[in-house]
């Protein structure tokens, strides 16, 4: 995540089990330009997805996602045709989307996607590669990154954590996204594509017999010569013969808290977040019997550390290293050997430093350092080789003196770590934290080549002219590194991060990188929102659309038909200039750092609502659009109420029934009557307080027949997966405010949506969408079945209108996340799998039917990523998906 933005809520938020200091670092001024978002930030980016899908207890068993794609595969079927939405290049420099306040416009980064968890390179087939979107799939260029195509958009799980190829050319997939540390971003194993140049994956890839289910896979690698692939994942290290059978099981063989491998380790209450193996890798030259894992929870556990094999992974033993590396200080670990065995890099994030408030005036990282054992040992001696300290001395943005305090090199190393050694020189390694550094002498001396930005920097101007910063800029955090050695061609690195795919020669010194996302068809952007509105006037043979939405790490996007015009009179002036929105034929970005939820006029598309994070909402009444080239004058204005506990992804929008009245939700409950015409957070006024500790997750509005707006709002506190989780609903039915008595039955489990049925006048018809899974397979206390609960009667009783449990037309068990009315009154429901309808005039409540193609791989279905937001378009003949993963989807309204 970017520290593209301002800091809105105080301090670290802690996950489950960590001890980390806070400190407060409270703003009122949405600035997303500032610098110093820390790494608690982030967390909360990472808890906002992954916590509702494991509540209440915190653990899912495995078993869960396949079961309920297997169901999703036997459901009748409501026939529809898909169409993708975001298919322009996504350009984070577009001009004239440079508002100076909330833009990022300029900073150097370029076009855009969505976060690159894993890379590799086809050794046999000259410019294949392969990349695999944390919550995308996998997509394969066969001319080098000038354009890809989706290989993997219909496997159960879209989440990649790790991609490799086998000694035999085949593509091996390992789902579950790895920079979370959790299995909260579901995967389902492990998948093998044996002609991946030409192929796609399928289903029937699979191999294993489902252990890996609802794991975190963070490394795949091959250890030829003993004959083993092993797999690193959140449950420990897995094996299988590389001449195993398709079905042939994995076979754990470290996990240290379980016994598994090695015996006496301490584990005290590590608990679910136990065993975690953050990377491993086969020392070259071993003969295939050295093999080294980290193991560790980044915020501190006894069981952390490096452990080894000296027989293939068959027995374990637990490293002592020597030197520069604290034995006793080993968090989150990536490691890189030479291709010749001989030297073994590691960079190493400190739990000491992770649960340690430095202060807000001082530097900050959790950075341990990196370091190298120049005899290939695991036990060492290591030797420092580079520290948050000598990076940002190295030309890095993050430098204390350029940066400001609180977000120095490493301080979210816990989450973005890569590394790697050129094949052909050991003394030359790519290292990935916020930024990428290089060294050409084994540690010696190094250079960012990967900057941060160039915000704050001597060399920076909004006016192109006066900007004389060089090209070493590539989008912040990074995941993924790899290289290519194809015959007549340059080798080249390849680096993944939150915005897409880089690559340069590895003999380049000269500052800049190839942008692999500039063709816009590396598609694998994470949306949270989604919202659309008309552009008066038009383009073409009708009026264009403008479609908004909220993105992880890259801001809100606008996308427009190339050539569309908005006529606008600014502040001040009283002659309307008519601007072209797209002349490029590309997506903007008006908001920078991250986006969230998205309110726009469906009668005027430049008039949007959006939300960086914590309900840090910011309104622009010209589609964020900077008449000069310099990003001026400004074309967005903040008006955050500021509360006290907002979720990091807030909730607000219009009443259904009179737009010109606003709700959002924190802590707090707000109303806002000024809407367009906002200037500041004083617009809004607190009508509820949901409770001390508690968040509002949904909120939604009704205006009832006696001209009364009923409110209906859903909390959580604690909203952490784990004992003190809690979830409740308020609303003002009836009068006044006052908390439901939900009754016994009602699943504890987050409240992903509210949804006030428009055909009730009175408003006292409402259905809750609930996240997670069924008690089937979420272990924790009262977990329920439904996801799709039903009140006709204001509160005082509730229906679950999932449907019969084990029908073939009951609502999937997988997390739902957004409702929606269609005009004559089905039911529409955005899933993890997918979207769903219940027609309830014909069928009554509680059939349900996938909404696409009968065949599921067929053209025009939806991919499996997240579907996890649900907009009418504005003549309400269509609905828009907003995936988290594979951007913005559009069929016909049902």
């Amino acid at each position: 995540m970017s520290a593209a933005a301002l800091i809105v809520a105080a301090g670290t938020s802690a996950a489950w089990g960590d001890t980390v200091a806070t400190t407060s670092s409270a703003t009122t001024s949405p600035d997303h330009r500032q610098a110093g978002e820390d790494s608690g930030e982030l967390m909360d980016s990472m808890q906002s997805f992954n916590d509702p899908r494991v509540s209440p207890g915190g653990t899912v068993t495995a078993g869960a996602y396949r079961a309920a794609w297997q169901h999703v595969l036997g459901m009748p079927v409501r026939q529809a045709a898909f169409t993708e939405v975001t298919t322009q290049p996504y350009n984070g420099d577009a001009l004239h989307y440079r508002d100076h306040n909330v833009s990022n416009g300029g900073a150097g980064g370029g076009y855009n996607t969505g976060r690159i968890a894993a890379l590799a390179t086809d050794p046999t087939h000259s410019g294949v590669v392969y990349a695999g979107g944390a919550g995308g799939g996998v997509f394969r260029s066969t001319d080098d990154g000038a354009t890809w195509t989706p290989i993997a958009d219909h496997l159960p799980s879209l989440s990649v954590g790790s991609l490799a190829v086998a000694p035999d050319g085949a593509l091996w997939l390992g789902t579950g996204e790895a920079t979370t540390a959790f299995d909260n971003y579901l995967g389902t194993g492990v998948y093998r594509l044996a002609n991946p140049s030409q192929a796609v994956f399928s289903q029937s890839d699979a191999l294993g017999g489902g252990e890996l289910d609802n794991s975190s896979i963070h490394a795949l690698r091959f250890d030829t010569e003993a004959g083993y692939a092993f797999a690193a994942t959140s449950h420990g290290v897995y094996r299988r013969a590389l001449g195993a059978g398709q079905g042939d099981p994995w076979q754990k063989v470290l996990a240290p808290c379980a016994g598994v491998g090695v015996s006496g380790v301490a584990c005290g209450t590590s608990g679910y977040y136990a065993d975690i193996t953050n990377d491993l890798v086969v020392q070259p030259g071993s003969g295939g019997k050295r093999v080294v894992a980290n193991v560790a929870w980044r915020g501190g556990a006894t069981y952390n550390g490096f452990y080894y094999s000296d027989d293939a992974g068959a027995t374990w033993h637990t490293a002592n290293p020597q030197g520069g590396i604290n034995p006793g200080d080993i968090g989150n670990t990536t490691f890189a050997y030479s291709a010749d065995g001989s030297k073994l890099y590691a960079v190493v994030e400190s739990p000491t430093l992770y649960n340690k408030n430095p202060g807000a005036k001082a530097p900050q990282t959790v950075l341990g350092g990196v370091y190298v054992s120049n005899s290939g040992d695991i036990n060492g001696p290591f030797t420092q080789i580079a520290n948050s300290s000598v990076l940002g001395n190295s030309g890095s943005a993050m430098k204390f003196t350029v940066m400001g305090p609180g977000y120095q090199p490493g301080v979210q190393s816990w989450y973005d770590q890569s590394l790697a050694v050129d094949p052909t020189d050991p003394g030359h390694v790519y290292l990935g934290l916020e930024e990428l550094y290089e060294t050409r002498n084994g540690g010696a001396t190094w250079n960012t080549v990967g900057r941060y930005w160039n915000l704050g920097l001597n060399c920076f101007s909004y006016v192109a002219a006066q900007n004389t910063c060089d090209g070493n800029v590539m989008h912040s955090d990074q995941h993924a590194l790899a290289f290519s050695n194809w015959a007549g061609k340059a080798p080249e690195v390849y680096a993944g991060n939150d915005g897409g795919v880089y690559a340069r020669p590895t003999t380049q010194t000269a500052p800049g990188w190839r942008n692999l996302n500039a063709s816009g068809t590396l598609r694998t952007l994470q949306y949270y929102s989604v919202g659309a509105g008309t552009l008066p006037g038009g383009s073409g043979s009708g009026p264009a659309e403008a479609v908004w939405g909220g993105l992880q790490d890259n801001g809100v996007s606008i996308s427009v038909p190339q050539g569309a015009t908005y006529s606008y009179t600014y502040p001040g002036t009283s002659t309307p200039v008519t601007e072209q929105l797209n002349a490029a034929g590309e997506m903007g970005q008006p908001f920078g750092g991250d986006g969230g939820d998205q309110l726009v006029n469906p009668a005027n598309g430049c008039q949007t609502v959006g939300e960086y994070t914590n309900l840090a909402m910011s309104v622009t009444n010209n589609c964020g659009y900077t008449a000069n080239d310099d990003g001026t004058p400004s074309a967005i204005t903040s008006i955050s109420p500021n509360d006290p506990n907002a979720r990091f992804i807030a909730p607000f929008g219009a009443d259904a029934k009179d737009p010109g009245y606003w709700v959002a939700g924190g802590e707090y409950v707000y109303a806002n009557t000024k809407t367009w015409q906002s200037t500041s957070g004083s617009d809004w006024q607190k009508l509820a307080d949901s409770g001390a500790g508690h968040s509002v997750t949904a909120v939604k509005s009704q205006k009832d027949a006696a001209g009364n707006h009923v409110i209906w709002a859903a909390w959580c506190g604690s909203c952490n997966p784990g004992a003190g989780f809690a979830r409740g609903i308020m609303t003002n039915y009836g009068g006044s405010w006052h908390q439901l008595t939900l009754p016994a039955d009602f699943p504890v489990r987050y409240i992903q949506d509210i949804a006030i049925d428009p055909s009730d006048a009175s408003g006292k018809t409402v259905y809750a969408a609930l996240s997670g899974f069924s008690r089937h397979w979420n272990v924790g206390p009262g977990a329920g079945y439904g996801h799709l609960w039903r009140t006709g009667d204001g509160g005082a009783t509730w229906q679950d209108v999932s449907g019969a449990d084990g029908a073939a037309d009951q609502l999937v068990d997988a997390s739902a996340n957004r409702v929606l009315f269609a005009p004559d009154g089905t039911l529409v429901v955005a899933t993890d799998l997918g979207v769903f309808t219940d027609d309830v005039k014909a069928d009554g409540l509680g059939h349900w039917k996938r909404l696409g193609t009968s065949d599921v791989t067929a053209s025009g279905s939806l991919p499996t990523a997240a579907a996890v937001y649900l907009s009418p378009s504005p003549d309400g003949t269509s609905v828009y998906v907003a995936t988290h993963g594979r951007g913005i989807w559009k069929t016909a309204m049902p």
